[in-house]
């Protein structure tokens, strides 16, 4: 429902392409692996809720999100910060799909170890977001600003960066406990 809201009348059609597409890749990648490889439902639920992000980012553009407008004039903040929002999800999401893998394929052995993968994994992936951003905004100069949102914040690309390493950070310690009791009801429903 949120996705067909968010394709009527958005404010840029391509901002919005470009904001959505990365959920509707998400989404045939989900659908494509469900019988063989079954998430976890926190796993769902937060793809959900970022996907959800990513399309009231791409009806309004991040800069634009009326909601976070209010925001900026109850706090005072000299720009709309729903962008932040976004990237902190960047980080959140992609760490608890990250640590999913990790510990159901058993691809690195010790906690510390995993956490260390984990985030990084999250501050490249935050990195090639940046780059891409960048690229998008060298060939359309059309949709750069829509897109890159950075309302002439100089520093936008690096608390971007910023953002997403403290939702990786937020995730793996709010959530552990949480998801290990799902991954434990998964595994052991299979036996």
């Amino acid at each position: 429902m949120v996705f067909i809201w968010s394709g009527i009348h958005p404010k840029d059609q391509l901002t919005w392409f470009l904001e959505v597409f990365p959920a509707l890749v998400g989404l045939i990648i989900l659908a494509w692996t469900y019988r063989r490889f079954q998430l976890t439902p926190l796993l769902y639920f937060l793809i959900l809720v970022h996907s959800i992000i990513l399309m009231v980012g791409g009806h309004y553009t991040y800069a634009e999100v009326p909601l976070f407008d209010w925001l900026s004039e109850l706090f005072n903040w000299s720009r709309n910060n729903y962008d932040k929002l976004g990237h902190l999800a960047q980080g959140f999401v992609p760490a608890m799909i990250a640590r999913e893998l990790i510990l159901r394929k058993q691809i690195i052995k010790g906690t510390v170890w995993q956490n260390f993968f984990i985030i990084t994994f999250c501050l490249a992936l935050s990195a090639f977001y940046e780059i891409l951003e960048w690229w998008v905004a060298l060939t359309s100069e059309e949709a750069a600003e829509a897109f890159l949102g950075t309302q002439g914040y100089v520093w936008d690309t690096q608390s971007d960066m910023l953002y997403a390493l403290m939702g990786a950070i937020l995730a793996l310690g709010l959530l552990r406990k949480w998801h290990d009791s799902q991954l434990a009801q998964l595994t052991s429903g299979k036996k």
